[in-house]
């Protein structure tokens, strides 16, 4: 590893080099400074499977972290090397490194004396809403066209069902008798689901800078709790702000697990989706049109749909996308993920009216 490093703009000597177990999709480690007290780093190893367009990639966070840093220093901020991730370039000038081997590698530099939540309580979800929101909000006059989409179509539902409905057809695995009842559920929401990619079509709802995989575990705080940097940027590009919000949602505001066996523990988090949704708008709200406004709680709905598309899609296609700890891992996510859309839908007029409160 400290191979690789050595071809990185790095100010201090590597010294021990540790793996680091975050994330399913990057290998990543960190490599401390052999002198204490100078800077360490944080080294990946980008997925160009997933990732196929790495220089696009690289090219969008920088573009990010650059405008955050100059929107942070409008406002006063010092410390924004804990405040924004910062990249080192290679020593040929470029964002990453290709090794001889065709692996793509990055360097940050590391932020120190940070932690990060898998679950969180009331009062989190309050800062972290503050911190999301104001992360789109510093990001909403970033010109589209500067970005690309890191994946294509990653939150277009449209394609989501199109997916769906080849691997109906397909039936690779064999699965589909069994399972033919979830797809007439998924089929009789198929239309209300793809509403956003009609209203963006209408110019009806704008596309935005979205982080969108705004999962709580990619927020990092400092020893008192308070937000201190958005992390894991590899998904930030162009989409719907519907998104950001429902996947928090469905991640966060969950009162069970995503594969949760016992659909019993599945069900909506109020204390959670209040208190993110006043942080959020707190900050959020300035920017917002009224129709992303109307639209959010059912941004709730729709990640929570598409997430229960997705594990079914790869259930049917034979498990060939997301990693499982048994050969029904996929169906029991599908579950799990349908009871809570189910759940949402049951308090979809709570879930608009806590929305509209906050909004005042």
């Amino acid at each position: 590893m400290k191979d690789i490093i050595s071809n990185f703009q790095i100010k201090s000597e590597p010294g021990e080099v540790r793996p680091l177990k975050v994330g399913i999709i990057n290998d990543s480690y960190i490599v401390d400074s052999k002198n204490p007290g100078e800077e360490s780093y944080f080294l990946q190893r980008i997925n160009h499977n997933i990732f196929k367009n790495v220089a696009g990639l690289q090219k969008n966070i920088s573009i990010v972290t650059d405008h955050l840093r100059k929107k942070l220093a409008e406002r006063g901020v010092t410390d924004l090397d804990r405040r924004v991730l910062r990249l080192i370039p290679a020593k040929d000038g470029q964002l990453f490194y290709k090794d001889k081997d065709g692996s793509y590698w990055r360097v940050y530099v590391n932020i120190k004396n940070t932690k990060s939540y898998n679950v969180i309580n009331p009062e989190l979800a309050y800062k972290a809403g503050l911190a999301f929101g104001d992360f789109q909000s510093m990001l909403s006059d970033v010109p589209l066209d500067d970005m690309i989409e890191t994946i294509p179509n990653f939150h277009n539902m449209e394609f989501r069902v199109e997916e769906f409905r080849e691997a109906v057809k397909n039936n690779a695995a064999g699965r589909l008798e069994k399972v033919q009842w979830m797809v007439d559920e998924i089929e009789k929401r198929a239309d209300e689901m793809c509403l956003p990619e009609r209203l963006h079509r209408e110019g009806k709802l704008p596309k935005r800078i979205n982080h969108c995989d705004t999962k709580v575990n990619n927020m990092l705080f400092d020893d008192n709790d308070e937000p201190i940097c958005i992390v894991d940027l590899d998904t930030v590009m162009p989409g719907y702000v519907l998104s950001d919000y429902g996947d928090f949602m469905r991640t966060a505001a969950n009162t069970g697990a995503e594969d949760d066996e016992n659909l019993d523990n599945v069900g909506v988090n109020f204390d959670i989706f209040e208190a993110y949704t006043k942080g959020y708008l707190e900050k959020a709200k300035g920017f917002l049109t009224p129709t992303e406004l109307g639209n959010l709680a059912f941004g709730a709905k729709l990640l929570s749909y598409m997430q229960t598309v997705r594990f079914f899609t790869d259930y049917l296609n034979g498990d060939t996308y997301y990693k499982i700890d048994s050969p029904e891992h996929n169906w029991v996510r599908t579950l799990a993920q349908f009871e809570l859309l189910q759940e949402q839908e049951k308090n979809f007029d709570k879930m608009q009216n806590i929305v509209f409160e906050a909004a005042q």
